[in-house]
């Protein structure tokens, strides 16, 4: 302040990568990852093969509803303002590419375990 001995110091703080975008980009490519594998067994293997892919699907869609959840929460998180000594959060990218990898994990594995039912029956 001028004409003070005071003053007031506002320090930079850079901005940080969002865990939970990166996260929801990790979540969300495993879940695809996965739902290529149930595509694999449900279509090659028969009856064992539907199992197989019923277990694995269940994996996919929590890593999927898991990387969606994350990417949704990341998402409020960079988007919220924040005062100038707090910290500001990037990411916003990692987050929707998490949510779109999640949704087509989920997507993937639900049509992988219906052609493996659906060859098992067949």
């Amino acid at each position: 302040m001028p004409g003070t001995p005071f003053g007031v110091v506002h320090l930079d703080v850079p901005p940080v990568t969002s865990g939970l975008a990166i996260g929801s980009l990790v979540a969300g490519i495993a879940s695809a990852l996965v739902s290529l594998l149930v595509i694999c067994l449900g279509a090659t293997a028969g009856t064992q093969g539907a199992w197989a892919a019923g277990v694995f699907t269940v994996l996919g869609l929590l890593a999927g509803t898991a990387a969606v959840v994350a990417g949704l929460l990341g998402r409020r998180q960079i988007r919220r303002p924040a005062p100038p000594p707090a910290v500001h959060f990037t990411g916003q990218g990692l987050a929707v590419a998490g949510i779109s990898c999640g949704v087509a994990g989920v997507v993937l594995s639900l049509l992988g375990l219906g052609l493996g039912l659906l060859l098992a029956l067949g």
